[in-house]
């Protein structure tokens, strides 16, 4: 996250006249969070992380440092009342989805600083979503996307740059779309923790405002095998989603995950579809998602959101083109 040369400099002094002591400073430096991009690193972390991180002194010490850094970056983080705050997401940009039906029922688009699950079973449409996301977000803001560029996390080596560049012809963009899309496939769920806490900071610094994880439970259910390894599972889980979460509202980015689905068999026989991940995956998402076939085409519908009514839906289908109202 480098620390040299003039920002590097600029940054000690400011961060001593806030009361930072040089000793914090210089473990900045050799952290090498002495940046902007390192100092919003500080503002996402908590006080009791950086007393671990960096050995700090006391608690007090950490956030001193943590409100410098709030400081420094513009970051307020104060409460607002709620005419603020309408007024604040009205102004706010929506990024489409590339069907208007599903951004009517969305409200305009999938929004900055929340979090959006795409759960169901294989083919059913949530890669290809996501795909499609990666080249919307890509449009200006006057034709519904954000003018930024994309990370797309794959946790299953299903990303296909062909999908994207045929997505992204049919919304006028070429095949530079490719090169604003940044693809991060992990081998296992240390390298997706890693990648999101320390080095997703450095893409969306770079202009990314869309973030995917295809598909966040995929390497949980493979590596944290058996009963006596789910509490360990779903306290990985909620520390990664909540690093997403951090940065979403930081950056002011979308967040976008996958999710498969589980047979919960009812006593009358029917066998439910319920997103995994359970209570965890449940509380962390702003907004939750079911998507499933459904005859010819193809249904999503709301399982929890604060703005969309519960069992909202509608149909899409999945041409050459990408996802498109049915």
């Amino acid at each position: 996250m480098s620390g040299a040369g003039a920002e590097g400099k600029e940054l000690r002094k400011l961060l001593r006249e806030a009361g930072v002591g040089p000793t914090v400073i210089a473990k900045l430096e050799s952290s090498g969070l002495l940046s902007v991009r390192g100092l919003r690193f500080i503002v996402a972390a908590t006080p009791d992380e950086l007393v671990e991180w960096f050995s700090l002194s006391s608690y007090e010490s950490a956030v001193k440092l943590r409100e410098a850094a709030k400081s420094l970056v513009g970051y307020s983080g104060a409460a607002v009342d709620a005419a603020q705050l309408m007024e604040l997401e009205d102004r706010s940009p929506k990024l489409t989805t590339g069907v208007k039906g599903l951004d009517e029922m969305l409200g305009g688009g999938l929004r900055a600083g929340e979090l959006y699950e795409f759960a169901g079973e294989f083919g059913t449409g949530k890669t290809q979503l996501c795909h499609q996301l990666a080249a919307t977000v890509q449009l200006p803001v006057e034709k519904g996307g954000l003018s930024a560029k994309a990370v797309y996390i794959d946790t299953e080596g299903t990303f296909s740059p062909r999908r994207v560049l045929s997505m992204a012809e049919r919304f006028g963009i070429g095949r530079e779309a490719l090169e604003k899309v940044v693809v991060f496939r992990p081998l296992n769920t240390g390298e997706l923790e890693g990648f999101v806490r320390n080095e997703l900071s450095g893409y969306l610094e770079d202009g990314a405002r869309l973030v995917v994880i295809d598909s966040v439970i995929a390497l949980y259910r493979a590596q944290y095998r058996g009963m006596e390894w789910l509490a360990r599972r779903q306290q990985a889980i909620n520390y990664l989603l909540d690093w997403l979460k951090r940065w979403a509202r930081i950056y002011g980015s979308v967040a976008a995950i996958t999710n498969q689905v589980l047979t919960h068999p009812l006593p009358s026989g029917v066998a439910l579809k319920l997103p995994a991940g359970g209570n965890i995956i449940a509380h962390a998402s702003t907004h939750r998602f079911l998507m499933r076939k459904a005859g010819d085409a193809w249904l999503i519908e709301c399982l929890d959101s604060p703005r969309i009514p519960r069992g909202a839906s509608v149909q899409f289908k999945i041409t050459e083109a990408g996802i498109e109202d049915a």
